[in-house]
């Protein structure tokens, strides 16, 4: 359960990527930033990849969408509410979610599926939570279902015609049902960044 009021009692999420102004004039990937607001607008979290140095630098720059990261996100406070870890792997995707104190909460971890784009939610023994189910025929939606019951969904919203043009920046909507698992909160919005990386982030 998370431990956070603002993402316990959040009816829904708006993700904004930010872009640095370098990207939008040169084919330089930086560090991915974004701001997670209620749909009031208030900010509630903050996020941001973390971690420095050449070989980080050269990853970021080659790999691009395919590599690994950790994210830290903050609340208003800044102080660190969870950090993300996506790990290197050569096919399936998966992402660790910890709370501020470095306790496990779960794991997306991405599956093979046909026509379709699927991913577990687990919870830290392993056990499934729920599932991402994303149709090949509406590429913006993930439906998360527990069982047949849909509890949640991960929306990639138009973010404006010159945003779009000039730059890669998204910008996600994210649905919290009243019935949805309070562990799962955190963990949804984890996969909300992930999603972003696997299919929005530039992959030239």
């Amino acid at each position: 359960m998370t431990n956070l009021p603002v993402l316990a009692r959040a009816p829904a999420l708006v993700i904004h990527q930010q872009k640095e102004m370098i990207e939008v004039f040169t084919d330089l990937e930086t560090k991915n930033r974004y701001v997670v607001q209620l749909p009031d607008g208030q900010t509630a979290l903050y996020a941001a990849e973390i971690g420095g140095g050449a070989w980080e630098f050269i990853t970021r720059t080659t790999l691009k969408a395919r590599r690994p990261f950790t994210m830290q996100l903050l609340d208003a406070t800044g102080a660190v509410a969870f950090q993300l870890e996506r790990p290197w792997t050569w096919f399936f995707s998966e992402l660790h979610v910890r709370d501020a104190q470095g306790q496990r909460l779960g794991t997306i971890d991405q599956r093979f599926a046909l026509f379709a784009r699927r991913f577990a939610i687990l919870d830290p023994t392993g056990r499934e939570l729920a599932q991402l189910h994303g149709p090949w025929f509406r590429p913006w939606t993930f439906r998360v279902l527990q069982g047949e019951q849909e509890v949640g969904r991960i929306t990639k919203k138009w973010s404006g015609l010159m945003r779009e043009a000039f730059t890669d920046a998204d910008t996600f909507g994210v649905e919290l049902s009243p019935s949805m698992d309070a562990r799962l909160r955190p963990l949804v919005l984890a996969a909300t960044f992930l999603i972003d990386f696997l299919y929005f982030e530039d992959r030239d």
